[in-house]
């Protein structure tokens, strides 16, 4: 009954909850939070000193005894105690402008397709003990479709491809159900530690996570460019342990991004060749949609397109296809209904 009041003065929020980056949408407003799933903690006192985008600035600069964590590695919990309080911190920002005290909103979590029942019930869990009133699941995948406003509900194929930080989650979708999927834990993480990886076989050179996503972001590609481009990879030289800085260039990022992008494909061919006959020809007809972070990399469209001979597009904003998949089943639960997981949480 208290709960049912409560909830009267609560925001309903949507949450795409990934590995490198949370997004929270709430019904009425739209996308309201986009920070970083990182939490810095203060390993003598156990206190939590600073959550989102303020805790990603201390990655690799803190002292020894202040560490910032992931709480999720490859789209799962991994740290449940962590991951709960940074979702209370989400909510509670989310209601710090009204008049709700004890917020108690009902959320809509995106979760990888293929966790386990475990690994479900730890992502429930910790939202329904970070405030939440009722607890509803929806695939990733899924939520990414219906963010790239793909017609799911049609009996007709649409196939998503959603590369986020920790996991690449290919799928066809026809008549609002998941027909052939593949749930890859090889993303945009991935992608940053084949360029630590690289440097540091090839220059003797220890990169930064940071610096190793700054790479990436500025001159990794899929495909040959263009116009060739060059960036300063600045790390400690592993032989001298000095500061140690290197030119280069676009085709050398691509050689150490090759293994990870080519799993990648081929999870995307594997799909497809599992699907039935009629949803592929809907899929040669419609194109794959491309969604999530790591789809933004350079030429990574032309890429797929010409290793699987059909069309590809890039959904509008692809980093914020899940969490605006989340709010378009919010904004209608009883007619989505059908693309949810059972719940087992509700107050």
């Amino acid at each position: 009954m208290l709960n049912n009041i409560l909830g009267r003065f609560s925001h309903d929020i949507g949450i795409d909850l990934g590995t490198a980056n949370t997004l929270v949408y709430v019904r009425g407003k739209g996308i309201v939070i986009k920070e970083s799933s990182v939490v810095a903690i203060n390993k003598k006192t156990k206190e939590i000193l600073a959550i989102g985008d303020e805790a990603k600035k201390m990655v690799g600069r803190t002292p020894a005894h202040i560490v910032a964590i992931r709480p999720l590695i490859d789209g799962v919990v991994s740290d449940y105690e962590t991951t709960e309080q940074m979702l209370k911190y989400f909510i509670d920002k989310v209601h710090s402008s009204s008049f709700s005290l004890f917020p108690r909103p009902r959320v809509v979590i995106g979760i990888p397709y293929g966790v386990t029942e475990v690994e479900r019930r730890a992502v429930e869990e910790a939202t329904t003990n970070a405030g939440a009133r009722e607890v509803f699941l929806i695939e990733e995948p899924m939520a990414a479709a219906i963010g790239a406003r793909l017609s799911i509900q049609d009996p007709a194929g649409s196939m998503i491809v959603d590369i986020g930080g920790g996991t690449t989650e290919v799928a066809v979708i026809s008549m609002g159900g998941i027909v052939a999927s593949r749930s890859l834990r090889i993303a945009g993480d991935e992608l940053n530690e084949s360029i630590i990886e690289y440097a540091r076989e090839n220059y003797n050179l220890l990169l930064g996570e940071r610096t190793a996503e700054e790479i990436k972001m500025a001159i990794g590609s899929a495909m040959p460019l263009e116009e060739p481009m060059e960036i300063a990879m600045k790390g400690r030289d592993l032989i001298t342990g000095l500061p140690k800085e290197v030119i280069i260039s676009d085709e050398k990022i691509r050689e150490a991004l090759l293994k990870p992008i080519n799993l990648i494909i081929e999870a995307i061919k594997t799909t497809i060749e599992e699907t039935p006959p009629e949803l592929v020809a809907d899929i040669m007809d419609k194109g794959i949609v491309l969604a999530g972070g790591g789809a933004l990399l350079k030429r990574l469209d032309t890429l797929v397109s010409l290793s699987t001979e059909t069309k590809v597009y890039l959904a509008d904003d692809p980093i914020s296809s899940v969490v605006r998949g989340t709010g378009i089943v919010l904004e209608d639960l009883k007619s989505l209904e059908e693309v949810l997981l059972p719940s087992e949480y509700k107050r």
